[in-house]
Protein backbone atom coordinates (compact mmCIF):
# COMPACT_ATOMS: atom_id res chain seq x y z
CA UNK A 1 0.00 0.00 0.00
CA UNK A 2 1.21 3.56 -0.84
CA UNK A 3 0.40 6.74 0.64
CA UNK A 4 -1.54 9.22 -1.00
CA UNK A 5 0.06 12.68 0.21
CA UNK A 6 2.83 10.88 -1.50
CA UNK A 7 1.74 10.25 -4.57
CA UNK A 8 0.40 13.42 -4.91
CA UNK A 9 4.17 14.78 -4.69
CA UNK A 10 4.52 17.66 -7.42
CA UNK A 11 1.04 17.22 -8.56
CA UNK A 12 -0.36 20.81 -9.27
CA UNK A 13 -3.79 20.76 -7.20
CA UNK A 14 -6.61 22.60 -7.59
CA UNK A 15 -8.68 20.84 -4.40
CA UNK A 16 -8.34 18.27 -2.48
CA UNK A 17 -12.13 17.10 -0.64
CA UNK A 18 -11.31 14.67 1.91
CA UNK A 19 -7.88 12.92 3.51
CA UNK A 20 -4.91 12.65 1.65
CA UNK A 21 -3.42 10.81 4.51
CA UNK A 22 -5.07 7.50 2.48
CA UNK A 23 -3.37 3.99 2.22
CA UNK A 24 -4.32 2.96 -1.65
CA UNK A 25 -3.31 0.06 -3.24
CA UNK A 26 -2.44 1.28 -7.46
CA UNK A 27 -3.87 4.06 -9.82
CA UNK A 28 -5.76 3.01 -12.82
CA UNK A 29 -7.43 5.19 -15.36
CA UNK A 30 -9.56 2.32 -16.87
CA UNK A 31 -12.40 2.10 -14.45
CA UNK A 32 -12.81 -1.55 -15.43
CA UNK A 33 -9.80 -2.35 -13.96
CA UNK A 34 -10.64 -0.74 -10.51
CA UNK A 35 -10.31 -2.83 -7.32
CA UNK A 36 -10.38 -2.20 -3.46
CA UNK A 37 -8.59 0.69 -2.41
CA UNK A 38 -7.58 1.99 -5.87
CA UNK A 39 -6.66 5.43 -6.87
CA UNK A 40 -9.34 6.27 -10.49
CA UNK A 41 -7.80 8.92 -12.45
CA UNK A 42 -10.47 10.44 -14.95
CA UNK A 43 -8.84 11.12 -18.53
CA UNK A 44 -11.18 13.23 -21.06
CA UNK A 45 -10.04 11.21 -24.17
CA UNK A 46 -10.96 11.59 -27.63
CA UNK A 47 -13.55 9.32 -27.73
CA UNK A 48 -14.67 8.73 -24.08
CA UNK A 49 -14.46 11.22 -21.10
CA UNK A 50 -12.88 9.38 -17.76
CA UNK A 51 -15.72 11.40 -15.92
CA UNK A 52 -18.57 9.78 -17.04
CA UNK A 53 -17.16 6.63 -15.40
CA UNK A 54 -16.60 7.96 -11.99
CA UNK A 55 -19.53 6.11 -10.15
CA UNK A 56 -18.73 2.94 -11.55
CA UNK A 57 -15.34 3.08 -10.28
CA UNK A 58 -16.72 3.89 -6.77
CA UNK A 59 -18.96 1.25 -6.93
CA UNK A 60 -15.78 -1.23 -7.69
CA UNK A 61 -14.53 0.56 -4.31
CA UNK A 62 -12.34 2.92 -5.58
CA UNK A 63 -10.64 4.94 -2.40
CA UNK A 64 -9.74 8.24 -4.09
CA UNK A 65 -10.62 9.58 -7.66
CA UNK A 66 -8.45 12.24 -9.39
CA UNK A 67 -10.73 14.48 -11.72
CA UNK A 68 -10.65 17.70 -14.12
CA UNK A 69 -14.28 18.17 -12.75
CA UNK A 70 -15.83 17.28 -9.66
CA UNK A 71 -18.85 14.93 -9.81
CA UNK A 72 -22.18 16.67 -8.24
CA UNK A 73 -22.45 13.64 -5.80
CA UNK A 74 -19.69 12.86 -3.70
CA UNK A 75 -19.37 10.12 -0.95
CA UNK A 76 -18.15 10.38 2.25
CA UNK A 77 -16.14 7.48 2.06
CA UNK A 78 -14.05 8.74 -0.85
CA UNK A 79 -11.25 11.29 -1.38
CA UNK A 80 -11.49 13.73 -4.19
CA UNK A 81 -8.45 15.26 -5.89
CA UNK A 82 -9.39 18.01 -8.20
CA UNK A 83 -6.41 18.95 -11.08
CA UNK A 84 -6.85 20.83 -14.36
CA UNK A 85 -4.88 18.49 -16.35
CA UNK A 86 -5.48 14.87 -15.22
CA UNK A 87 -3.45 13.29 -17.95
CA UNK A 88 -0.26 15.71 -16.52
CA UNK A 89 -1.53 14.38 -12.88
CA UNK A 90 -1.49 10.62 -13.86
CA UNK A 91 1.96 11.03 -15.17
CA UNK A 92 3.94 12.63 -12.14
CA UNK A 93 1.59 10.25 -9.58
CA UNK A 94 2.90 7.15 -11.86
CA UNK A 95 6.06 8.23 -11.46
CA UNK A 96 5.77 8.68 -7.53
CA UNK A 97 4.38 5.30 -7.48
CA UNK A 98 7.06 3.81 -8.63
CA UNK A 99 9.60 5.64 -6.66
CA UNK A 100 11.01 7.87 -9.78
CA UNK A 101 12.57 5.22 -11.54
CA UNK A 102 14.19 7.31 -14.62
CA UNK A 103 15.98 9.44 -11.73
CA UNK A 104 18.26 6.26 -11.88
CA UNK A 105 18.70 5.61 -15.73
CA UNK A 106 20.31 7.62 -18.45
CA UNK A 107 16.91 7.75 -20.37
CA UNK A 108 17.18 9.17 -23.82
CA UNK A 109 14.28 10.33 -25.65
CA UNK A 110 13.78 10.10 -29.68
CA UNK A 111 11.12 12.00 -31.72
CA UNK A 112 10.59 13.14 -34.92
CA UNK A 113 8.48 11.44 -37.71
CA UNK A 114 10.84 8.91 -39.30
CA UNK A 115 13.53 7.37 -37.89
CA UNK A 116 12.67 6.69 -34.21
CA UNK A 117 12.24 3.33 -33.80
CA UNK A 118 15.95 2.52 -35.44
CA UNK A 119 17.85 5.06 -33.60
CA UNK A 120 16.46 3.78 -30.35
CA UNK A 121 16.91 0.01 -31.55
CA UNK A 122 20.16 0.36 -32.86
CA UNK A 123 21.53 2.71 -29.75
CA UNK A 124 19.89 -0.13 -27.08
CA UNK A 125 22.09 -2.82 -29.96
CA UNK A 126 25.07 -0.55 -29.61
CA UNK A 127 24.91 -0.09 -25.74
CA UNK A 128 24.51 -3.91 -25.09
CA UNK A 129 27.23 -4.82 -27.27
CA UNK A 130 29.31 -2.25 -25.11
CA UNK A 131 29.10 -4.13 -21.96
CA UNK A 132 26.22 -2.49 -20.41
CA UNK A 133 22.76 -3.43 -18.92
CA UNK A 134 20.14 -2.04 -21.71
CA UNK A 135 16.58 -0.75 -21.60
CA UNK A 136 14.40 0.23 -25.01
CA UNK A 137 10.80 1.12 -25.11
CA UNK A 138 10.05 1.27 -28.51
CA UNK A 139 7.30 0.61 -31.14
CA UNK A 140 8.42 -2.79 -32.11
CA UNK A 141 9.31 -3.89 -28.79
CA UNK A 142 10.21 -3.45 -24.77
CA UNK A 143 13.42 -4.99 -23.59
CA UNK A 144 14.43 -4.96 -19.99
CA UNK A 145 17.77 -5.67 -20.57
CA UNK A 146 17.59 -9.16 -21.87
CA UNK A 147 13.78 -9.98 -21.28
CA UNK A 148 11.87 -8.79 -23.95
CA UNK A 149 8.06 -7.90 -23.47
CA UNK A 150 5.70 -6.76 -26.23
CA UNK A 151 5.01 -3.13 -27.31
CA UNK A 152 1.33 -1.95 -28.02
CA UNK A 153 1.94 1.71 -28.46
CA UNK A 154 4.82 3.93 -29.81
CA UNK A 155 5.29 5.63 -26.50
CA UNK A 156 3.00 3.45 -23.86
CA UNK A 157 0.75 5.30 -20.97
CA UNK A 158 2.51 6.82 -18.41
CA UNK A 159 1.35 3.91 -15.78
CA UNK A 160 2.88 1.26 -18.22
CA UNK A 161 6.31 3.48 -18.83
CA UNK A 162 7.14 3.87 -15.32
CA UNK A 163 6.52 -0.15 -14.59
CA UNK A 164 9.06 -1.05 -17.29
CA UNK A 165 11.05 1.44 -15.69
CA UNK A 166 11.02 -0.01 -12.35
CA UNK A 167 11.52 -3.27 -14.21
CA UNK A 168 14.81 -1.75 -15.39
CA UNK A 169 15.76 -0.35 -12.27
CA UNK A 170 15.46 -3.80 -10.68
CA UNK A 171 17.34 -5.47 -13.35
CA UNK A 172 20.75 -2.62 -12.42
CA UNK A 173 19.92 -1.14 -15.89
CA UNK A 174 22.36 1.84 -16.89
CA UNK A 175 20.51 3.61 -20.13
CA UNK A 176 17.42 3.15 -21.69
CA UNK A 177 16.12 4.56 -24.97
CA UNK A 178 12.70 5.41 -25.45
CA UNK A 179 10.72 6.31 -28.67
CA UNK A 180 8.82 9.76 -27.82
CA UNK A 181 5.62 10.24 -30.18
CA UNK A 182 3.87 13.47 -31.03
CA UNK A 183 0.64 11.76 -29.36
CA UNK A 184 2.50 10.73 -26.37
CA UNK A 185 3.89 14.53 -25.74
CA UNK A 186 0.11 16.02 -26.56
CA UNK A 187 -1.06 13.84 -23.82
CA UNK A 188 1.26 13.98 -21.21
CA UNK A 189 2.81 10.63 -21.15
CA UNK A 190 5.91 11.60 -20.47
CA UNK A 191 5.60 14.72 -17.64
CA UNK A 192 7.67 13.83 -14.60
CA UNK A 193 9.96 11.20 -16.29
CA UNK A 194 14.02 12.56 -15.75
CA UNK A 195 15.25 13.04 -19.47
CA UNK A 196 19.29 12.95 -19.76
CA UNK A 197 19.25 13.43 -23.14
CA UNK A 198 16.54 14.35 -26.37
CA UNK A 199 17.47 13.32 -30.40
CA UNK A 200 15.23 15.07 -32.61
CA UNK A 201 15.39 13.02 -35.93
CA UNK A 202 13.67 15.19 -38.67
CA UNK A 203 9.57 16.51 -39.09
CA UNK A 204 7.29 15.72 -42.23
CA UNK A 205 4.04 15.05 -42.92
CA UNK A 206 2.51 12.63 -40.41
CA UNK A 207 -0.63 12.57 -38.12
CA UNK A 208 -2.91 15.44 -39.24
CA UNK A 209 -5.97 13.07 -38.01
CA UNK A 210 -4.89 13.81 -34.45
CA UNK A 211 -2.97 17.18 -35.41
CA UNK A 212 -4.61 19.69 -36.95
CA UNK A 213 -2.50 21.49 -38.43
CA UNK A 214 1.33 21.09 -39.70
CA UNK A 215 2.83 24.17 -37.13
CA UNK A 216 0.51 21.91 -34.41
CA UNK A 217 2.18 18.77 -34.89
CA UNK A 218 5.12 20.31 -34.99
CA UNK A 219 4.39 22.41 -31.35
CA UNK A 220 3.89 19.67 -29.86
CA UNK A 221 7.00 17.75 -30.69
CA UNK A 222 8.99 21.24 -29.42
CA UNK A 223 7.66 20.64 -26.13
CA UNK A 224 9.34 17.60 -25.67
CA UNK A 225 13.13 19.72 -26.35
CA UNK A 226 11.24 22.84 -24.02
CA UNK A 227 11.00 20.78 -20.82
CA UNK A 228 14.67 19.55 -21.16
CA UNK A 229 16.86 20.13 -18.35
CA UNK A 230 19.93 22.08 -17.97
CA UNK A 231 21.35 18.65 -17.36
CA UNK A 232 20.10 16.60 -20.46
CA UNK A 233 21.86 17.31 -24.13
CA UNK A 234 19.68 18.15 -27.29
CA UNK A 235 20.75 16.39 -30.46
CA UNK A 236 19.04 17.77 -33.52
CA UNK A 237 19.07 17.15 -37.10
CA UNK A 238 19.81 20.80 -38.47
CA UNK A 239 19.33 19.57 -42.12
CA UNK A 240 15.60 19.49 -41.15
CA UNK A 241 14.36 23.02 -41.45
CA UNK A 242 12.48 22.29 -38.22
CA UNK A 243 16.18 21.33 -36.39
CA UNK A 244 16.50 24.78 -34.96
CA UNK A 245 13.34 25.57 -33.96
CA UNK A 246 13.03 22.33 -31.64
CA UNK A 247 16.28 23.85 -29.87
CA UNK A 248 14.74 28.01 -29.59
CA UNK A 249 13.51 27.26 -25.95
CA UNK A 250 15.50 24.52 -24.82
CA UNK A 251 17.48 24.70 -21.87
CA UNK A 252 19.42 21.47 -22.57
CA UNK A 253 23.33 21.70 -24.01
CA UNK A 254 22.46 22.34 -27.66
CA UNK A 255 23.80 19.77 -30.34
CA UNK A 256 23.67 19.22 -34.17
CA UNK A 257 24.10 16.45 -36.81
CA UNK A 258 23.68 17.12 -40.38
CA UNK A 259 25.17 15.97 -43.91
CA UNK A 260 24.55 18.69 -46.21
CA UNK A 261 25.08 21.66 -43.15
CA UNK A 262 27.58 22.86 -41.05
CA UNK A 263 27.15 21.09 -37.65
CA UNK A 264 28.88 19.54 -34.49
CA UNK A 265 28.78 16.14 -35.48
CA UNK A 266 28.97 15.83 -39.99
CA UNK A 267 28.86 12.56 -41.97
CA UNK A 268 29.35 12.12 -45.48
CA UNK A 269 28.40 9.56 -47.80
CA UNK A 270 31.56 7.73 -49.44
CA UNK A 271 29.87 4.41 -50.87
CA UNK A 272 25.77 3.33 -50.73
CA UNK A 273 24.64 -0.06 -51.70
CA UNK A 274 22.78 -3.21 -50.71
CA UNK A 275 25.73 -4.61 -49.24
CA UNK A 276 25.83 -1.57 -47.47
CA UNK A 277 27.07 2.09 -46.28
CA UNK A 278 30.85 3.60 -46.72
CA UNK A 279 30.42 7.04 -44.62
CA UNK A 280 33.32 9.83 -43.31
CA UNK A 281 32.03 10.50 -39.89
CA UNK A 282 33.81 13.61 -38.33
CA UNK A 283 37.01 12.59 -40.64
CA UNK A 284 36.49 8.72 -39.55
CA UNK A 285 35.67 6.23 -42.15
CA UNK A 286 33.22 3.63 -41.17
CA UNK A 287 31.63 0.78 -42.96
CA UNK A 288 27.88 -0.32 -41.56
CA UNK A 289 25.33 -3.24 -43.01
CA UNK A 290 22.91 -0.54 -42.92
CA UNK A 291 21.58 1.46 -46.40
CA UNK A 292 20.42 4.58 -47.44
CA UNK A 293 21.19 8.18 -46.70
CA UNK A 294 18.18 7.99 -44.63
CA UNK A 295 20.23 5.60 -42.33
CA UNK A 296 23.40 7.79 -42.48
CA UNK A 297 20.87 10.40 -40.55
CA UNK A 298 20.17 7.62 -37.99
CA UNK A 299 24.06 6.47 -38.03
CA UNK A 300 25.15 9.64 -37.05
CA UNK A 301 22.61 10.77 -34.53
CA UNK A 302 23.60 7.25 -32.82
CA UNK A 303 27.26 8.33 -33.20
CA UNK A 304 26.60 11.71 -31.53
CA UNK A 305 24.67 10.18 -28.61
CA UNK A 306 27.33 7.90 -27.90
CA UNK A 307 30.03 9.91 -27.19
CA UNK A 308 27.64 12.41 -25.66
CA UNK A 309 26.84 9.39 -23.41
CA UNK A 310 31.05 8.83 -23.07
CA UNK A 311 31.92 6.54 -25.68
CA UNK A 312 35.30 6.52 -26.45
CA UNK A 313 35.16 7.25 -30.55
CA UNK A 314 37.08 4.12 -32.09
CA UNK A 315 34.76 2.18 -29.86
CA UNK A 316 31.94 3.76 -31.10
CA UNK A 317 32.95 3.53 -34.65
CA UNK A 318 33.42 -0.17 -34.00
CA UNK A 319 30.40 -0.59 -32.09
CA UNK A 320 28.65 1.08 -35.07
CA UNK A 321 29.91 -1.19 -37.25
CA UNK A 322 28.33 -4.16 -35.67
CA UNK A 323 25.12 -2.86 -35.49
CA UNK A 324 22.27 -4.88 -37.46
CA UNK A 325 19.16 -3.87 -39.44
CA UNK A 326 15.74 -3.22 -37.13
CA UNK A 327 13.08 -5.44 -38.35
CA UNK A 328 10.76 -4.17 -40.43
CA UNK A 329 13.35 -1.48 -41.67
CA UNK A 330 14.90 -1.70 -45.12
CA UNK A 331 14.80 -5.77 -44.00
CA UNK A 332 15.52 -7.40 -47.34
CA UNK A 333 16.19 -11.01 -49.16
CA UNK A 334 17.26 -12.39 -52.48
CA UNK A 335 15.38 -14.85 -53.92
CA UNK A 336 18.11 -17.91 -55.15
CA UNK A 337 17.41 -18.38 -58.71
CA UNK A 338 16.32 -15.14 -60.18
CA UNK A 339 17.96 -12.90 -57.59
CA UNK A 340 14.76 -10.86 -57.04
CA UNK A 341 15.52 -8.56 -54.06
CA UNK A 342 12.77 -7.92 -51.94
CA UNK A 343 12.80 -5.20 -49.11
CA UNK A 344 10.48 -4.51 -46.13
CA UNK A 345 10.15 -1.49 -45.09
CA UNK A 346 7.61 0.74 -42.55
CA UNK A 347 7.24 3.83 -44.47
CA UNK A 348 3.96 4.94 -44.34
CA UNK A 349 4.47 8.27 -44.31
CA UNK A 350 5.23 10.33 -47.90
CA UNK A 351 8.45 11.68 -46.71
CA UNK A 352 9.96 7.90 -45.51
CA UNK A 353 8.34 6.50 -48.50
CA UNK A 354 10.18 8.91 -50.64
CA UNK A 355 13.48 8.42 -49.15
CA UNK A 356 13.63 4.48 -49.52
CA UNK A 357 12.24 4.32 -52.80
CA UNK A 358 15.49 7.47 -53.57
CA UNK A 359 18.21 5.00 -52.04
CA UNK A 360 16.94 2.05 -54.00
CA UNK A 361 17.24 4.23 -57.08
CA UNK A 362 20.53 5.41 -55.93
CA UNK A 363 21.51 2.00 -55.65
CA UNK A 364 20.46 0.38 -58.83
CA UNK A 365 22.10 -0.04 -62.13
CA UNK A 366 19.24 1.02 -64.16
CA UNK A 367 18.52 -2.49 -66.13
CA UNK A 368 16.57 -3.61 -63.04
CA UNK A 369 12.46 -2.97 -62.98
CA UNK A 370 11.30 -1.68 -59.63
CA UNK A 371 7.55 -2.93 -57.55
CA UNK A 372 6.68 -0.70 -55.07
CA UNK A 373 3.34 -2.54 -53.24
CA UNK A 374 2.00 0.11 -50.82
CA UNK A 375 -0.92 1.23 -49.05
CA UNK A 376 -2.51 3.59 -46.18
CA UNK A 377 -3.92 2.84 -42.98
CA UNK A 378 -7.50 3.10 -42.67
CA UNK A 379 -8.93 5.46 -39.43
CA UNK A 380 -5.43 7.61 -40.21
CA UNK A 381 -4.89 10.76 -41.84
CA UNK A 382 -6.38 10.97 -45.48
CA UNK A 383 -4.63 13.77 -46.69
CA UNK A 384 -1.05 11.76 -46.94
CA UNK A 385 -3.01 8.73 -49.27
CA UNK A 386 -2.48 10.91 -53.00
CA UNK A 387 1.03 11.76 -51.90
CA UNK A 388 2.14 8.47 -51.41
CA UNK A 389 0.71 6.89 -53.93
CA UNK A 390 2.37 9.88 -56.65
CA UNK A 391 5.49 9.30 -54.81
CA UNK A 392 5.19 5.66 -55.26
CA UNK A 393 3.78 6.04 -59.08
CA UNK A 394 6.91 8.74 -59.91
CA UNK A 395 10.15 6.95 -58.38
CA UNK A 396 8.76 2.66 -59.23
CA UNK A 397 8.67 1.11 -62.69
CA UNK A 398 5.36 0.01 -61.37
CA UNK A 399 3.60 0.91 -58.27
CA UNK A 400 0.70 -1.87 -57.12
CA UNK A 401 -1.70 -0.64 -54.79
CA UNK A 402 -3.07 -2.27 -52.05
CA UNK A 403 -4.67 -2.63 -48.27
CA UNK A 404 -2.69 -1.91 -45.64
CA UNK A 405 -4.81 -1.82 -42.16
CA UNK A 406 -8.27 -0.56 -43.28
CA UNK A 407 -9.73 -1.05 -39.81
CA UNK A 408 -13.16 0.57 -40.12
CA UNK A 409 -12.62 2.01 -43.96
CA UNK A 410 -13.58 0.35 -46.72
CA UNK A 411 -9.97 -0.49 -48.80
CA UNK A 412 -11.62 0.18 -52.10
CA UNK A 413 -12.29 4.01 -51.28
CA UNK A 414 -8.76 4.35 -49.40
CA UNK A 415 -7.33 2.52 -52.80
CA UNK A 416 -9.28 5.24 -54.81
CA UNK A 417 -8.01 8.05 -52.47
CA UNK A 418 -4.52 6.81 -53.31
CA UNK A 419 -5.39 7.02 -57.19
CA UNK A 420 -6.48 10.24 -57.23
CA UNK A 421 -2.39 11.75 -56.53
CA UNK A 422 -1.59 9.61 -59.07
CA UNK A 423 -0.77 12.12 -62.13
CA UNK A 424 -2.19 11.27 -66.02
CA UNK A 425 1.52 10.36 -67.07
CA UNK A 426 2.13 7.70 -64.64
CA UNK A 427 -1.10 6.14 -64.39
CA UNK A 428 -0.40 3.60 -66.34
CA UNK A 429 2.27 2.41 -64.31
CA UNK A 430 -0.18 1.77 -61.43
CA UNK A 431 -1.93 -1.45 -60.23
CA UNK A 432 -4.31 -1.58 -57.98
CA UNK A 433 -5.05 -4.96 -56.02
CA UNK A 434 -7.53 -5.21 -52.61
CA UNK A 435 -6.27 -8.35 -51.11
CA UNK A 436 -2.37 -7.33 -50.15
CA UNK A 437 -1.26 -11.03 -50.40
CA UNK A 438 -2.62 -11.38 -54.13
CA UNK A 439 -0.99 -7.82 -53.99
CA UNK A 440 2.23 -9.05 -53.51
CA UNK A 441 2.15 -12.02 -55.39
CA UNK A 442 1.48 -9.94 -58.46
CA UNK A 443 4.95 -7.86 -57.98
CA UNK A 444 6.30 -11.50 -57.41
CA UNK A 445 5.17 -13.14 -60.71
CA UNK A 446 6.11 -9.58 -62.76
CA UNK A 447 9.68 -9.28 -61.54
CA UNK A 448 12.45 -11.69 -63.07
CA UNK A 449 15.94 -11.68 -62.72
CA UNK A 450 17.78 -8.75 -60.30
CA UNK A 451 14.38 -7.00 -60.51
CA UNK A 452 13.49 -5.26 -57.14
CA UNK A 453 10.40 -5.93 -55.17
CA UNK A 454 9.55 -2.89 -52.38
CA UNK A 455 6.76 -3.75 -49.94
CA UNK A 456 5.98 -0.76 -47.84
CA UNK A 457 3.88 0.15 -45.07
CA UNK A 458 3.58 -2.53 -42.63
CA UNK A 459 6.89 -3.53 -41.97
CA UNK A 460 7.39 -5.27 -38.59
CA UNK A 461 3.59 -5.58 -38.14
CA UNK A 462 2.47 -9.54 -38.29
CA UNK A 463 -1.38 -8.71 -38.59
CA UNK A 464 -3.82 -7.11 -40.85
CA UNK A 465 -6.79 -4.88 -39.05
CA UNK A 466 -9.95 -5.34 -40.65
CA UNK A 467 -13.24 -4.20 -38.94
CA UNK A 468 -11.45 -4.43 -35.52
CA UNK A 469 -10.29 -7.78 -36.43
CA UNK A 470 -6.81 -8.65 -36.51
CA UNK A 471 -5.91 -11.82 -38.61
CA UNK A 472 -2.36 -12.69 -39.32
CA UNK A 473 -0.20 -11.32 -42.20
CA UNK A 474 3.14 -10.74 -42.05
CA UNK A 475 5.24 -9.02 -45.36
CA UNK A 476 8.63 -10.55 -45.20
CA UNK A 477 6.95 -14.40 -44.57
CA UNK A 478 4.51 -13.87 -47.54
CA UNK A 479 7.13 -12.92 -50.10
CA UNK A 480 9.66 -15.53 -48.77
CA UNK A 481 6.58 -18.22 -48.94
CA UNK A 482 5.81 -16.53 -52.50
CA UNK A 483 9.62 -15.86 -54.24
CA UNK A 484 10.03 -19.88 -53.22
CA UNK A 485 6.97 -21.49 -54.48
CA UNK A 486 7.19 -19.09 -57.94
CA UNK A 487 11.19 -20.01 -58.27
CA UNK A 488 10.66 -23.92 -58.10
Amino acid sequence: MKNLKDILYKVALDSIIGSSEVAISKIEFDSRKVQENDVFVALKGTLVDGHDYIERAIKLQAKVIVCEVLPEVKHSEVTYVQVSDANSALAIMASNYFKNPSANLQLIGVTGTNGKTTIASLLYQQFKNAGYKVGLLSTVKIMVDEVEYKATHTTPDSLTINHYLQLMNDEGVEFCFMEVSSHGIHQKRTAGLEFRGGIFTNLSHDHLDYHETFAEYRDVKKLFFDELPKTAFALTNIDDKNGEIMLQNTKAKKVSYALKSYADYRAQILENQFSGLLLKVNDNELWTKLIGSFNAYNLLAIFATGELLGLETNENLRLISLLENVSGRFEYIVSKEEKITAIIDYAHTPDALKNVLETINDIRTGNEQLFTVVGCGGDRDKTKRPKMANIASVLSTTAIFTSDNPRTEDPDVIIAEMESGVTPENYKKTISINNRKQAIKTACQMASTNDIILIAGKGHETYQEVNGVRSDFDDLKTVKELLIKLNK
